[in-house]
Parts: C-alpha cells; sequence; structure tokens
C-alpha cells in the first residue's frame, strides 16, 4: 500500500517544518499555511514525509499506508 497524506490547513500553524524537511511534497502559501503538493509521493520521500508529520507541532498532517 503506498503513503497518501491529508492536511488539515484549518489546523496549520505555520511553522513550516513541513516544508523545510519534504520541501517537494511541502510548500507554504503566503500566509504560512501548508500546501500539499504531492498527495502520494513515491518510495524515495517516504522518510522525510513521515519526519516532517512528526515534527508538526498542530498534528496537521495526516498519513494513511
Amino acid at each position: 500500500m503506498s503513503l497518501s497524506i491529508l492536511v488539515n490547513t484549518s489546523a496549520c500553524v505555520g511553522a513550516g517544518q513541513c516544508a523545510l524537511v519534504a520541501g517537494e511534497v511541502f510548500e507554504q502559501d503566503d500566509d504560512g499555511i501548508v500546501v500539499l503538493l504531492e498527495e502520494s509521493p513515491g518510495g524515495s520521500q517516504e522518510s522525510s514525509v513521515r519526519r516532517a508529520a512528526s515534527l508538526c507541532p498542530a498534528r496537521a498532517i495526516e498519513l494513511r499506508g
């Protein structure tokens, strides 16, 4: 099963850890809110995506798979 990502933009506090750790999958909009660039990243990105989710202070990133 491949990894899929859901983000809760309402919960996001704009800390930016996701974009720093996994910039190929996440970025921030002009207000600092998370923007999901890739809903189902490849296997090579899984480690950085899992780290980004674990670092999110608002727990705004949910991983499935």
